[in-house]
């Protein structure tokens, strides 16, 4: 693969770029070192990340400083050769680098999460050969959902593996692609021609696959979610994974996708309360009828930080215990009622990252005052990346998966989205 500059006459657009061709990451020993080398490169990354947010700068060297930390291999399981980090950690390493910059943070999302999907759908042959990849240096993307002019509904498939005098082929048009634009891999799910649903894994410079950054949301802005559109592109038998197969086998991929999700959502809680907390000290005036000297000496403000320091430090903890199920559930075999607890689980978790992302992004402005306003300081990111990102899933069907679960002893449907 070669690396292309950016198109001229209009310098965020990147449709055409490719990555740079894989390269073998540095390798992770222990968890804590994982998280130490994150805490690293979010401090490298919060530098910029207003800037990228502002001028919609696709994080290309950042992603690949990310690829070459050797984060991006921590679940590959052990017995594969990967570290078989822990889903708590996994999550907290998804905070930390969303605290810094959510975009950036949420663009690995599905390299993850297709990791997960290996691990419960795919044969060991093709777990040993992309878990290889993986651990050297290829990213994974994915292709998402069709639009609604295509799809009625998300979980509607609407792309088509076909076979041919040629072999397989496969064309569609999708979209929500986070990752895709700097993936090695991009893997999505069609059904065969039989109708079924498999799993269809493309190298990204295939020939017929065209990735197209027209990602526009108002937030999230640098993750490059925009759309793919593959034209007859050729697929070996091996790149199929025949996820039809485990429809009903009941799995860990649905919860682990979300927890993912809502680690995305802690940490830009976190963020935005840092700011403000930054903001209110070093920058905000006291109210007139204050009597204080310092905006921090404000009882008011004290007791409005305590609260949504409060809130935030509960969402996390929730997520954390969540993870600590998802890892106490992963290493015994999962049936019926153990996938139902991780989704209930992680459904509570997603309710409150959500209203602290939400919350903190939004009262930023009632600690830090009308100067914050001011486009300058570009702190209105935080708000628009919790409320374009919150809206991955409802959180209001959420509750209603919680409540039915208690109240009925429902179990929750088995898809990526619980």
């Amino acid at each position: 693969m070669s690396e292309l500059a950016p198109p001229v006459g209009n310098p965020t657009d990147y449709t055409g770029r490719l990555p740079l061709p894989p390269r073998k990451p540095q390798t992770l020993h222990s968890e804590a070192q994982a998280l130490d080398v994150a805490r690293q490169l979010a401090a490298q990354f919060r530098q910029n990340a207003t800037q990228r947010d502002r001028q919609r700068l696709l994080p290309w060297d950042e992603i690949e400083q990310l690829t070459a930390s050797g984060l991006l291999t921590i679940t590959i399981p052990r017995t594969y050769g990967g570290l078989g980090a822990s889903y708590e950690t996994l999550a907290q390493v998804v905070a930390i680098l969303c605290a810094a910059d959510p975009s950036l943070g949420q663009i690995p999302q599905n390299h993850f999460a297709l990791i997960q999907n290996l691990q419960d759908t795919a044969t060991a042959a093709q777990q040993q050969r992309w878990f290889s990849d993986v651990l050297n240096g290829h990213r994974l993307g994915n292709a998402g959902p069709e639009r609604k002019a295509k799809a009625r509904q998300i979980t509607e498939v609407t792309t088509r593996l076909e076979r041919t005098a040629d072999g397989l082929r496969v064309s569609g048009t999708r979209f929500y692609s986070t990752g895709s634009i700097f993936a090695h891999w991009i893997p999505f799910r069609s059904v065969d021609e039989q109708g079924r649903g498999v799993q269809v894994w493309v190298r990204r410079d295939a020939p017929g696959v065209q990735v197209i950054d027209d990602w526009s949301a108002f937030g999230q802005r640098t993750t490059a979610s925009g759309t793919v559109v593959f034209d007859q592109v050729a697929v070996p038998e091996e790149n199929v994974v025949q996820v039809w197969r485990s429809a009903d086998v009941p799995a860990l991929s649905g919860p682990v996708s979300q927890l993912i999700q809502a680690a995305i959502d802690a940490g830009i809680a976190q963020g935005a309360l840092q700011d403000a907390l930054d903001f209110v000290r070093e920058r905000s005036r006291p109210w007139v009828d204050c009597g204080v000297a310092r905006a921090s000496d404000d009882p008011h403000l004290i007791q409005e930080v305590g609260q949504l320091q409060t809130e935030v430090d509960a969402a996390e903890a929730v997520l954390l215990e969540t993870a600590r199920l998802i890892d106490h559930l992963h290493v015994q075999p999962v049936d019926a009622q153990a996938s139902a607890r991780a989704s209930v689980a992680i459904a509570e978790a997603k309710i409150l990252t959500t209203e602290a992302a939400l919350n903190a992004s939004e009262h930023l402005f009632a600690l830090a005052g009308s100067a914050a306003t001011r486009a300058t300081h570009n702190l209105d990111r935080h708000w628009r990346n919790a409320r374009v990102h919150t809206l991955h899933d409802p959180v209001r069907w959420k509750y209603h998966l919680l409540g039915n679960y208690l109240l009925n002893g429902t179990l929750p449907q088995r898809h990526q989205w619980n």
